[in-house]
């Protein structure tokens, strides 16, 4: 049996379109929210300085550990050349002063280039350190700047998140009073076509954006008022107005 509904029952349809396609848009307006992308563009650069930032830090790590071991080296040499130092004076051998004065040598030699060795990674060290707290600023920095993107993109959402509930509200009280039977027809007609209710307006389907053809035409024209028919191009329902040109 052909579904019936009276023209203003079927009117509402295009209420209820209308705040379902006010809702689709929302929902496109939080998905490509300026303040979510910019978000996730500083999210992705904070990765960038937090690598960098990790990276400056073992470097930092390991030039402070070989600066502690040529140190170390350092502390070696100079006790040798001190302990050889006392046996020289201690000694009366000329044969073992003359031994201790060529290991003195050698050992003052290896000094030279190990403070030489030192002094290079005491400048790499401070350079890092400099380095470092150069990078960890600029991370401060930008971690504060995405702390505020990120409070924008929330009141941003929280106002969309507003405008969505009151949609909702308003097309659960349109729907209330569409007949049951037509508000199942549009749902179906909706979620399969991707519109439910087209109005038809100088002859012409919104949903289509087509003007009727003159079959077409006719038939909606010799269709009762309350018969509920379907666009022929959009296959939503058509819902007739003293706009539709009939």
């Amino acid at each position: 049996m052909a579904l019936t509904a009276s023209p203003a029952e079927q009117r509402l349809l295009l209420d209820v379109q209308a705040h379902d396609t006010a809702l689709q848009q929302l929902a496109h307006r939080e998905r490509s929210l300026p303040e979510r992308t910019r978000v996730d563009e500083l999210k992705a650069e904070a990765d960038v300085m937090r690598e960098f930032v990790v990276q400056r830090r073992g470097e930092l790590e390991d030039a402070r550990l070989e600066l502690q071991r040529v140190e170390s080296d350092v502390s070696l040499v100079e006790a040798r050349i001190a302990r050889d130092g006392d046996r020289m004076q201690a000694s009366s051998s000329v044969k073992d002063i003359a031994g201790l004065e060529h290991e003195v040598a050698s050992l003052t030699a290896r000094l030279s280039d190990l403070e030489e060795i030192e002094l290079g990674v005491m400048e790499k060290v401070e350079t890092l350190e400099n380095e470092l707290q150069s990078a960890q600023s600029a991370l401060d920095a930008h971690l504060e700047q995405l702390a505020a993107a990120e409070a924008a993109r929330d009141t941003a959402l929280a106002g969309i998140a507003e405008e969505v509930a009151a949609a909702r509200a308003a097309r659960a009280e349109v729907a209330g009073r569409v007949p049951a039977d037509l508000l199942a027809l549009y749902e179906k007609q909706r979620e399969r076509y991707g519109v439910g209710a087209s109005h038809l307006r100088a002859r012409i389907s919104s949903a289509s954006g087509v003007e009727l053809t003159g079959s077409d035409l006719a038939a909606v024209r010799a269709a009762a008022p309350d018969a509920v028919i379907l666009c022929p191009d959009s296959s939503a329902i058509l819902i007739r107005t003293d706009e539709s040109g009939l």
